[in-house]
């Protein structure tokens, strides 16, 4: 297996119509579908990176920071920033284009976190990435950090799932 790729390896890119079906009271993009778009295009890079099955493992977050309005497309950028044993961070950028003048701007980003898998649907080792250019320099420094949160929320998250258990099955 390789142990080291380039972030550019795993990189997606993916423009789509804003149709009028996607979007919500306020005539944006709705919410919920750029999640959804979000996260099959961070699980596409993940794939590429590690060239195994994945599985989506957490959303640190999703930015929303502007609006996509049914007359811009929307192209969504994603790669692996960082990686663990067995995990996969993925950055995902969502640049909204009013197809009328050309103007572009970043609308949302979002942190991924997918797990690499092998034939038995067990985590398996995935390669380092390599940063190269600025952007990507700057999101693997911030890497640790990120996965040293993450891990902290999913005790919390456990702990609490623990606490709220589910008293009967629904009948």
């Amino acid at each position: 297996m390789v142990k080291e790729l380039f972030c550019s390896a795993s990189k997606v890119v993916h423009t789509d119509l804003v149709l009028p079906n996607d979007t919500n009271n306020h005539n944006t993009l709705f919410g919920g579908v750029l999640m959804k778009k979000m996260d099959a295009v961070a699980a596409i890079a993940s794939r590429r990176h590690s060239r195994r099955e994945v599985v989506t493992a957490s959303t640190d977050s999703v930015d929303f920071l502007g609006p996509v309005y049914p007359d811009d497309s929307l192209c969504l950028e994603a790669y692996v920033s960082y990686t663990g044993r067995t995990s996969m961070e993925v950055f995902v950028k969502a640049i909204a284009e009013d197809l009328g003048t050309g103007f572009r701007r970043i609308a949302a980003t979002a942190f991924l976190t997918f797990v690499a898998l092998d034939e038995n649907g067990v985590p398996c080792s995935v390669p380092a990435v390599i940063p190269q250019t600025e952007e990507e320099k700057k999101l693997h420094e911030t890497g640790e950090d990120r996965a040293k949160i993450r891990k902290m929320r999913r005790i919390n998250s456990k702990e609490l799932a623990d606490f709220i258990k589910v008293d009967k099955p629904w009948t």
